[in-house]
């Protein structure tokens, strides 16, 4: 591959081309190293962005579950049934 590579330039600079030929090349090298950046910039705001939004959904799960786990469903308290009068907990 080196070899080849080293044949086109000689070939390019025998027919007085070699600039043209050297200015393409760097062209689209840095065309590919800006889009590999411009690429790899956008993944990783994709990836920050859809952890704060997993990490955001799983608090708000987690706050919604302490509240109901500590909390007795008034919908199947029995209506008849009072609290008691008097607290003895303290």
């Amino acid at each position: 591959m080196f070899i080849l590579v080293l044949i086109l330039l000689l070939l390019a600079a025998i027919f007085g081309v070699l600039g043209a030929v050297l200015k393409a090349v760097v062209f689209l090298v840095i065309t590919a190293l800006l889009t590999v950046t411009v690429l790899a910039a956008l993944a990783w705001w994709g990836i920050k962005r859809r952890t704060r939004a997993f990490r955001a959904e799983y608090d708000r799960q987690l706050s919604e579950q302490r509240v109901t786990r500590y909390r007795e469903n008034e919908a199947n308290r029995d209506p008849e049934h009072l609290p008691p009068i008097r607290d003895d907990r303290y």
